[in-house]
């Protein structure tokens, strides 16, 4: 329940790097190759489930209607792996940095241990279980509550991921019953019972960073930093140059090319990929859209879902782009919505021009050649179609198709009065002093 997040939201939906905590746990799983996904859920299993769907189609979600222990709830997935004749993983949806090689030591273990635990050493080792080890066995793991003071001065803690091979996992946890000070069912007591079967198990040790848990507000905080931070060191690693790292923020999923350029303030939402050699200006935002190389985006642009910028495209300053493919050397450099379009190569977009995709009830699509001239100030009022080598009036409405090579104008003819304004504002300005006057 997570009641230390006061939170509505299930606890593992609170959202590190613009996805939910479950999230990452099971991208860490994936990397393994996984054949099966099983969800455990109890509060909030519904929301739980659809987001674990939402990111694998194919998870399986399974109830755990009373909270009786780690144990009891890795249970609930035996029906689910029923005939599974691989190994099992088990991960924490509120442990959400899990890294993959770390998964693949475990695997590699597994080829050589019955159990593989995953546990790591800590410098405060505070209310962790011990894994109480001889050489490399792992002998058995005393949860904090249980252990004397020889037990607590151990500093090798459990983070509670577990290996086996499937069907060995649930005949142990079969086994484990709940006599013990917080009366649950451990899953940590399975490694004590393998060993009195005969069965080997070992421990394999990651960075304590890895382990880190997620139960408060002020821990899911201090967890997006070090998300954060781990996502620029990784960027920059890979050749990426950000101007002002601690301001720019990524999702899980960014993918940025090498010698591409983020300057500040800058944020990337889920599904982004900026390829090598792009160009993105300060205090822009993007969301599940593709940046091409020699691309400029920005400063202050905003691409949503289905922006595609194609080679060398410019996208300059209030721009805001979606669902729209921009192809190569097109250029929207001012001041624009350009949303459900095709903008065709080498076009010039001019500023404050709008599609007019949206008619209250339907999106409509705009379809723009290549070599366009679009003036300033245009309104495209979807769905239109503008011919390559076409251009259209300066702060004309456009609502018929533009052929190729035409100018499309739609606006109504100048007229100048003369004398007027100056008739007109004598005129407002004795109705001034009149009212002024009566006052």
């Amino acid at each position: 329940m997570g009641t230390r997040m006061n939170s509505e939201l299930p606890k593992v939906l609170h959202p590190i790097g613009g996805a939910p905590m479950i999230v990452h746990a099971m991208r860490a799983g994936a990397g393994l190759g996984a054949e099966k996904t099983v969800i455990v859920a109890g509060h909030g299993a519904d929301a739980v489930g659809r987001a674990a769907l939402e990111y694998d189609p194919d998870a399986q979600t399974v109830l755990q209607t009373q909270q009786l222990g780690t144990a009891h709830a890795v249970a609930q997935a035996k029906d689910a792996l029923d005939g599974f004749k691989g190994d099992a993983v088990v991960l924490y949806g509120d442990t959400p940095f899990i890294e993959p090689q770390t998964l693949d030591a475990m695997a590699t273990a597994r080829h050589k241990h019955d159990i593989v635990v995953l546990g790591f050493q800590a410098t405060d080792p505070g209310r962790y279980g011990r894994l109480i080890t001889t050489g490399d066995t792992l002998d058995r793991i005393v949860e904090f509550k249980d252990a004397n003071d020889q037990e607590r001065a151990v500093t090798l803690c459990n983070s509670g991921v577990v290996m086996a091979k499937s069907s060995v996992l649930f005949d142990l946890i079969d086994a484990v019953g709940n006599d013990n000070a917080a009366g649950e069912f451990y899953l940590t007591d399975i490694v004590a019972i393998a060993r009195a079967k005969g069965l080997s198990a070992t421990v394999v040790v990651c960075d304590a960073a890895e382990t880190l848990g997620v139960n408060s507000r002020s821990e899911l905080i201090a967890a997006e930093a070090s998300f954060q931070a781990r996502a620029r060191a990784n960027a920059i690693e890979d050749g990426v140059t950000l101007l002002a790292p601690e301001t720019v923020f990524f999702a899980f999923d960014t993918v940025l090319g090498r010698d591409a350029v983020i300057e500040q303030n800058v944020v990337f939402g889920p599904d982004v990929t900026v390829e090598s050699g792009a160009h993105i200006r300060a205090f822009s935002h993007l969301e599940g859209c593709h940046v091409a190389q020699g691309a400029t985006v920005g400063p202050y642009a905003r691409l949503r879902p289905g922006a595609e910028l194609q080679e060398n495209v410019h996208v300059g300053n209030f721009v805001e782009i979606k669902n729209a493919i921009i192809a190569e050397g097109a250029k929207i450099n001012h001041l624009s919505y350009i949303g459900d379009a095709d903008i065709g190569a080498r076009t010039n977009i001019g500023a404050g021009t709008i599609t007019c995709n949206y008619d209250g009830v339907f999106k409509h699509r705009t379809t723009i050649g290549s070599d366009v001239f679009i003036g300033s100030n245009t309104m495209l009022v979807a769905p239109v179609s503008v011919g390559h080598d076409a251009m259209t009036g300066s702060g004309s409405v456009i609502t018929k198709d533009v052929p190729a090579g035409a100018l499309g104008v739609g606006r109504a003819r100048q007229e100048n009065k003369t004398g007027f304004a100056v008739r007109m504002f004598e005129k407002l300005k004795a109705a001034k002093a009149k009212q002024a006057k009566g006052s």
